[in-house]
C-alpha cells in the first residue's frame, strides 16, 4: 500500500510543478512579450490636417511616427488651395499606434466641370438653392426693367450670357439679370448734355434705363469727358430698360 503512495504522491508534485511552470509562462507571455510584441501602450494623437497643404500634412505625419496613404478619389473646395487636406481617417485627436497608416483626400488641382443649369425665368428666392446644390456660386445680381419682378432674365459667366448645359467649373460665380417688375412704364428720356461720362452714366440707370453704346469723338461744343449729343434726345417718351446711347467728348 505504501509502495503505490509514494509514486502518487510523486505524480501530484510534478503536476503541481508543471502547472505553476506553465502559469508562469503564460503570465510572461500574457503581461511581458504581448505588450512589448504589440506595442502596448505607445499610442499618438492623430494631428489635425483640416487645411493643410500635402507637403505640410506629410511632414507632420512623419513627425508624428506616423504612415500616410493618398486616396485615390479627390474632392473640390473652392475655398481651400490645390492639394489640400479635405478629408482623413482615422479623424483629428485620435489615439492610434505609432506608425499607424493615416488616409488623405486631397483638394484637386483643377475644378471639375458641370453643366450649367437653367436659371431664366426662375424666381430669384429659388436661384440660391439651386446654385449651392450645383457647387456654384452667386455672383452679382443687376436689376434690368421688366414686367416680371425678381425674375431671372439672363445668366451669366465671366461677363458672358451661357445657355442651359454649358460647361463650367465647379465653384464658378454666376452673375444674374433680374427683371425689376417695371417694364411697361413710360417716362422722358434725361437731358444728359454737359454732363460728366460717369454722372450721365448714373442718371441713366437711376431714370431706370440702359446705358446704350458710348462713343468717343473731338468736339469744341463741351469739355473733355462730358456728354455733347444723345440718342434718343432729351424729352423724348420713352420706356423702362431702354437703351441711352451717349456721345462723349475727348481731347
Amino acid at each position: 500500500m505504501n509502495s503505490l503512495k509514494y509514486p502518487l504522491k510523486k505524480i501530484l508534485i510534478n503536476l503541481l510543478i508543471v502547472t505553476g511552470i506553465a502559469i508562469f509562462l503564460g503570465f510572461l507571455f500574457l503581461k511581458v512579450y504581448l505588450p512589448l510584441y504589440t506595442n502596448h501602450g505607445e499610442t499618438v494623437s492623430v494631428p489635425d490636417l483640416s487645411g493643410y497643404e500635402y507637403a505640410e500634412a506629410s511632414e507632420l505625419l512623419e513627425n508624428s511616427s506616423l504612415q500616410y496613404e493618398v486616396s485615390v478619389d479627390s474632392g473640390f473646395s473652392t475655398e481651400l488651395p490645390a492639394l489640400a487636406i479635405l478629408k482623413q481617417v482615422p479623424a483629428a485627436n485620435s489615439q492610434v499606434k505609432t506608425g499607424r497608416k493615416v488616409y488623405l483626400t486631397l483638394n484637386a488641382r483643377n475644378a471639375p466641370m458641370i453643366k450649367m443649369p437653367n436659371l431664366v425665368n426662375m424666381q430669384l428666392k429659388n436661384v440660391q438653392e439651386t446654385l449651392a446644390n450645383m457647387g456654384l456660386e452667386r455672383g452679382d445680381i443687376v436689376y434690368v426693367p421688366d414686367i416680371g419682378i425678381n425674375v431671372v432674365l439672363e445668366q451669366r459667366y465671366r461677363g458672358v450670357t451661357v445657355r442651359e448645359g454649358f460647361e463650367i467649373p465647379k465653384g464658378a460665380r454666376i452673375d444674374l439679370v433680374v427683371g425689376d417688375g417695371n417694364g411697361n412704364q413710360l417716362l422722358l428720356a434725361p437731358d444728359l448734355t454737359g454732363m460728366e461720362e460717369e454722372e450721365a452714366e448714373f442718371l441713366i440707370l437711376g431714370s431706370g434705363l440702359r446705358v446704350g453704346n458710348k462713343n468717343y469723338s473731338a468736339t469744341d461744343s463741351v469739355a473733355a469727358g462730358r456728354i455733347f449729343l444723345q440718342a434718343p434726345p432729351a424729352g423724348t417718351q420713352v420706356r423702362t430698360g431702354e437703351l441711352i446711347n451717349i456721345w462723349v467728348s475727348k481731347n
